[in-house]
């Protein structure tokens, strides 16, 4: 089948799930550019998937917007979710026992029933499907097919644990599947035995799909830290760092000592390696832990600032440089739940802006995030090549929205489902909530509850 060319691009076409946290049902977030986003050539990048044919347009970033509790951060974990099993379903997995999975719950039969994920990415130029499917005790279904030339080619097709191989490397196939378990994968069975045809898929996994969110805070600090070490980043750091009028001018580095270098070591571990819920057991480390205080300039010089003395923006910015730079240095999907918390609109702003441009993304990273900061749906903050005409800092194609149902199931849904104009004022149709996807706030229950404590308050007087 010939090596895979790692020069070409490697992008997400599309992600798939069904009965996997609050979702029910099937959703589906698509980065195909649509037609809606031809009067916003820069929210588009194409990508060659197939030898000799005609490229596809793939977006750089994707919002999604809903209210509290609608789905939105389960849209991201699900993503995450199927990152962790692949890269860790086979190392980390027992001989016997069942598989972990989070499930809808709201549901009568629902945990009866399998969890699914699909992605479509193109690797180093060619179009791959991946997916898979199980329950609480093994993988049912699992394939993968790539498509050099348009058509589909088998990688292998899983039911169970009988497996049929594609046309290439049938002896390390064969060898692989004796190595196969009831509740391992195939594709990461078959990546600990280096299997040319799908060490490739495997490895995509392993630096993609990075899910950057509270419970990981203190993680990505220690990952910028460690940027600070590495002469030919720490200048991109620190200007990162100064870029974002916070004050900072600088940041002093201190050797660890041996036991503060393994609890990094171990924060980078639960960070990369897709351990899920398990992060939120990763150690707590501060800037002073992990060795770093901030420098601001004074009247008398610069000052180096003790982590609680800075505000939470600033170390929650610090912790947000380093995978934000890792992603453009690798082209890498990025995944950012509540991306505006404790940030402030510009900043957001920028982030995204970083992602949409070809001149800061010439890698095609992306970006899929999360946010109540509506400002992005109308003006925003980015300035030239990354704006709309109407001043909106994504496209129509690239909005999304979560709402819940009254039986407690989420659904994914895009903008371009309910057909937006191009100058349509998006950020006030929201709001007022001609596009569903807002909560529906009952005034008198708000009332009843405030009568409830000021009687309370009477009745102790």
């Amino acid at each position: 089948m010939g090596a895979m060319d790692a020069t070409k691009p490697s992008v997400l076409v599309a992600f798939r799930a069904e009965n996997v946290r609050s979702f029910r049902d099937e959703l589906e977030l698509s980065l195909v550019a649509t037609s809606l986003s031809a009067s916003e050539p820069w929210a588009r990048r194409s990508v060659q998937w197939r030898e000799g044919g005609r490229p596809i347009d793939v977006l750089p970033a994707a919002g999604i917007f809903g209210a509290n509790a609608s789905g939105k951060s389960n849209v991201l974990r699900a993503m995450a979710d199927m990152r962790g099993f692949v890269l860790n379903s086979f190392r980390r997995g027992r001989p016997t026992g069942g598989l972990p999975r989070r499930p809808f719950l709201l549901g009568d039969d629902s945990a009866m029933y399998p969890t699914r994920f699909e992605i479509d990415i193109v690797l180093c130029g060619v179009r791959h499907e991946y997916g898979f499917e199980y329950d609480s005790e093994q993988v049912l279904e699992e394939w993968a097919v790539r498509y050099p030339k348009g058509r589909a080619v088998s990688l292998f097709r899983r039911t169970g644990n009988v497996v049929e191989f594609g046309s290439s490397e049938r002896a390390k196939s064969r060898a692989v599947r004796e190595l196969l378990r009831p509740n391992a994968l195939f594709l990461s069975t078959a990546a600990s035995a280096n299997h040319p045809d799908l060490l490739p898929l495997y490895a995509w996994f392993e630096r993609n799909l990075l899910l950057v969110e509270a419970q990981s805070r203190d993680s990505r600090q220690a990952l910028t830290t460690a940027m600070l070490d590495e002469p030919d980043q720490r200048e991109r750091v620190l200007e990162f760092l100064r870029a974002a009028d916070l004050g900072i001018t600088g940041a002093a580095r201190r050797e660890l000592d041996p036991e503060i270098k393994a609890r990094v070591e171990r924060a980078f571990q639960i960070l990369w390696e897709g351990e899920g819920d398990d992060a939120n057991g990763a150690p707590s480390m501060e800037l002073d832990a992990v060795g770093v205080h901030l420098t601001h300039h004074g009247s008398a010089g610069d000052i180096e600032f003790h982590p609680q003395d800075e505000s939470l923006g600033t170390l929650v910015w610090f912790g947000l440089v380093g995978p934000v730079i890792q992603a453009l240095r690798d082209g890498a999907v990025f995944l950012a739940d509540e991306l505006d918390s404790s940030l402030h609109p510009a900043l957001v702003a920028e982030i995204v802006s970083l992602f949409q441009s070809p001149g800061t993304n010439p890698r095609r990273a992306q970006l899929i995030f999360n946010s109540h900061d509506t400002t992005i749906l109308g003006t925003s903050a980015g300035t030239g090549a990354t704006q709309t005409t109407s001043g909106r800092l994504l496209g129509r194609d690239q909005i999304w929205f979560t709402e819940k149902s009254n039986d407690g199931a989420s659904r994914l849904y895009p903008l371009t489902e309910l057909d937006p104009r191009k100058g349509e004022a998006i950020e006030q149709r929201y709001l007022s909530g001609r596009y569903g996807a807002t909560p529906i706030i009952s005034r008198p229950q708000f009332q009843a509850a405030a009568e409830l404590v000021t009687s309370g308050q009477s009745e102790a007087e």
